[in-house]
């Protein structure tokens, strides 16, 4: 067993963990039930204020990035998709309607090529000692699902990055429960997704996933993002949501920029593009 003082350096001064025990041991008194007694860090009334804004979103950062640093995991694959895609044989619990039934029903078929493309994914990624192409999904259900339980199915780790929202369920249970992050901030969040990023797979979904594309687009075709595979599965899918030639046609965007971004209908075939660029 690693001694403590091999990884964080020797120091005469208590650590801060030390002093959080000694403060559980405290007399209760009047003083030391007072709210400004608390260690800082250690007070949530303080730690949310408004004005610690900038301090948590440096733990937001910094968390995630320390426990996957520690992991050795040095790039991933991201799997984007809706969140409402049923698994095949299962209940389009999210439609509205039966038109929204049919056709969720229809596009369940990714939720077996998001697992399908997550297996391959984590089959090479084993290679590495997991060190490379591990798949990363926002930890919801729908696709999100499929791709930690495809990275599951051939016993590979996976990771879940969980936002808080209103009606938030609990993390799906395929995530690898010590890579299974929860983030307050979009922001911090969408950085995490892409700063390891090999490649990013973008499945049918809404506006979670079409912002969560177009962002990615944005920072390739702005050079903010070095150029990694983007893939989009469901060709008829994706033809009908955007049209691409038309903006390039309006000249919004530059001839050629449509071109950052490959069809395909299968796992195979994304994971072949994935294995060229990189010449795997």
């Amino acid at each position: 067993m690693m001694n403590p003082e091999e990884k964080t350096g020797w120091t005469p001064l208590p650590h801060s963990d030390e002093d959080l025990e000694r403060m559980r041991s405290v007399p209760d008194t009047p003083q030391t039930r007072a709210a400004t007694y608390r260690l800082a860090w250690d007070d949530e009334d303080f730690m949310t204020r408004r004005e610690l804004r900038p301090v948590r979103l440096q733990l937001e950062l910094l968390k995630p990035e320390m426990i996957l640093a520690e992991r050795g995991i040095r790039s991933t694959v991201i799997l984007f998709g809706g969140a409402r895609l049923p698994e095949p044989g299962g209940e389009a619990w999210a439609a509205k309607n039966e038109t929204q039934k049919r056709n969720l029903e229809l596009n369940s078929v990714y939720y077996d090529e998001a697992r399908k493309f997550a297996r391959l994914c984590s089959q090479h990624s084993a290679a590495t000692y997991y060190r490379e192409f591990v798949v990363v999904t926002g930890g919801g259900p729908g696709v999100m699902e499929a791709g930690n339980r495809g990275a599951d199915d051939v016993g590979a780790p996976s990771i879940g990055l969980n936002i808080v929202l209103p009606h938030e369920q609990a993390p799906n249970p395929y995530v690898t429960p010590e890579l299974c992050f929860n983030f307050h901030y979009f922001a911090i969040r969408k950085m995490h997704f892409v700063m390891r990023a090999k490649a990013v797979a973008v499945f049918p979904g809404g506006f979670g996933t079409m912002d969560e594309f177009f962002e990615t687009l944005t920072l390739i075709q702005t050079g903010r993002m070095e150029r990694v595979p983007v893939i989009l599965f469901g060709k008829d899918f994706w033809h009908k949501a955007i049209d691409l030639e038309f903006l390039a046609e309006q000249g919004t965007i530059s001839p050629g920029d449509q071109d950052i971004i490959d069809f395909v209908d299968t796992a195979d075939e994304a994971w072949e593009i994935i294995r060229k660029f990189y010449r795997l």
